[in-house]
Formats: C-alpha cells, sequence, structure tokens
C-alpha cells in the first residue's frame, strides 16, 4: 500500500492478519491487531476494538513496513 491509501477507520492486510488504522502521522501510521492470519479475531469481546482509547496496543507503520500492508480488496498476496 501507498501511504495515501490508508484511512484512519478502515482495516487493511498485512501476513499477521488484519488490522485497522487509528491514527494517520506525518511519515507513519498507527493499527491495532484486530484478526490473525486465519481470519480469528485477536480477542473474542468486539468492544476492544473501540476506541480511542483502545484496550489493545497500537502498532506503528512506517515506509519501511507500507510495501507489507494490503487493501481489503486486494487478492491474496500471501
Amino acid at each position: 500500500m501507498e501511504y495515501a491509501q490508508f484511512k484512519i477507520g478502515e482495516s487493511f492486510k498485512t501476513a499477521t492478519g488484519t488490522w485497522r488504522c487509528t491514527d494517520i502521522g506525518t511519515r507513519t501510521i498507527a493499527a491495532i491487531h484486530i484478526a490473525h492470519e486465519n481470519g480469528r479475531p485477536v480477542y473474542e469481546d468486539p468492544s476492544w476494538f473501540n476506541g480511542p482509547p483502545y484496550a489493545v496496543a497500537e502498532e506503528v507503520f512506517d515506509a519501511y513496513d507500507f510495501g507489507g500492508c494490503y487493501t481489503m480488496d486486494d487478492p491474496e498476496p500471501f
């Protein structure tokens, strides 16, 4: 994905599963991990994904990570 494709509140895929973008910085984005690569939720209680603030840790993705991110519409890249 390109930096401009990230939108707050929208999901994207990586090799580790599905993530939701929670913040967009100048050169980075923050996201929460919402589902594993097999589609199983990271946490069973969906209220943990409501926020901010979130009950789960936000992870930071930078330009080096963007190449491993895919939109939900992309065919399975893995």
